[in-house]
């Protein structure tokens, strides 16, 4: 019988938000009830659950072939997880439209955000229906314990949104296949406040210049912005690891499958290239049911008279016209475009 590998200690500090700071979050984000945390020198954001947490996910053990998608939120992370899924399990496109994509490709920690609260209200609302019952208590198991049950002859396809240093060091030790896409920060923040709003795991019921204060200062899941973008371009010459550029993606979607084509070692033929084009079209995609969060709807995890899972794909990048929030709002333009032109200036970088 194999020695199981010893556990390793979780290397940061996790610190309660201030007292006040947490105060006000918890007034506008009413899917968390217990409050928030920052970890690490970086001070990554995150519900209060993470605190119990962090050690098993950082323990999580990874398998050398498994394809692990990283992004910031709301940086085309879902296109690129069914684009990936396709090419890896030759375009397999009926499998695809009959499995949720969240069930082949598997979100780490979502559990996470499902506060213990908010999935007894869902459970009481979903008592009449065995099924709804069954996924509750699915995307509220942590992602940990469901993969590690995925057999090991079979591919394991993993979401996550952690950055580079919170990621289980296993990813690394093993050499996963790591492709981590990165997004204008204007337009990340535009899309992530409409997530913020439509999720009740997050319940956000601010206006977006607020919203965007927080996201500016590090104050919501995930963030800070350019502390993970910059762990992640650290990264980008390891030969396991494939730094994508959202805005390449919408321009040239087809060289942008290749290049994921020839890093997994499954280049697409000519047609299978026309029909992932098709299928990828964001006229197709927001229709897709298989990846528009349906079964979230389904459920009550979405609130209703908000903007759907899958939007518009972003600003008009041809003509680089930015989004009505901050079209409409000429001096928190001009805020964005300092506070990015600064932390450009510090990375020394050109990570957008």
């Amino acid at each position: 019988m194999a020695l199981e590998k010893p556990q390793v200690k979780f290397p940061f500090e996790i610190c309660d938000v201030d007292p006040a700071i947490n105060a006000e979050l918890l007034e506008y984000f009413k899917g968390e009830r217990a409050g928030f945390v920052q970890v690490g020198p970086e001070r990554y954001f995150f519900p209060h659950k993470y605190k119990a947490e962090a050690e098993r996910y950082y323990n999580f053990e990874a398998r050398s072939d498994d394809i692990w998608i990283v992004t910031v939120p709301r940086s085309g992370t879902t296109w690129t997880q069914e684009l990936v899924w396709l090419l890896a399990n030759d375009l397999n496109f009926e499998q695809a439209n009959q499995r949720l994509l969240s069930e082949r490709f598997p979100f780490l920690e979502f559990p996470l955000f499902v506060h213990d609260e908010v999935k007894a209200e869902l459970l009481a609302e979903n008592k009449d229906s065995a099924d709804s019952l069954q996924f509750i208590e699915l995307i509220s198991r942590p992602g940990y314990e469901t993969l590690t049950e995925i057999p090991s002859n079979q591919r394991r396809f993993i979401k996550t949104h952690f950055p580079f240093s919170l990621l289980p060091p296993s990813v690394l030790e093993n050499k996963c296949k790591i492709i981590y896409v990165t997004r204008n920060p204007k337009d990340v923040a535009v899309s992530y406040y409409y997530l913020n709003r439509l999720f009740r795991t997050q319940g956000y019921t601010g206006d977006f210049e607020r919203y965007f204060r927080y996201f500016q200062q590090g104050l919501n899941p995930w963030l800070p912005y350019y502390s993970h973008v910059k762990e992640a371009h650290q990264h980008s010459q390891l030969s396991n690891v494939l730094f994508l550029h959202y805005e390449d993606m919408i321009l040239d979607l087809a060289t942008t499958i290749t290049k994921i084509g020839n890093f997994l070692d499954c280049p697409p033929s000519a047609a299978g290239m026309d029909k992932l084009l098709n299928h990828l079209s964001f006229q197709n995609f927001r229709q897709n049911s298989s990846v528009n969060m349906h079964e979230m709807a389904n459920v009550g995890i979405l609130n209703t008279g908000e903007a759907g899972f899958v939007r518009s794909g972003g600003k008009n990048t041809k003509t680089n016209h930015d989004q009505k929030e901050f079209a409409d709002n000429p001096t928190l333009l001009q805020t964005a475009n300092e506070w990015i032109k600064e932390n450009m200036d510090i990375c020394k970088t050109n990570l957008i």
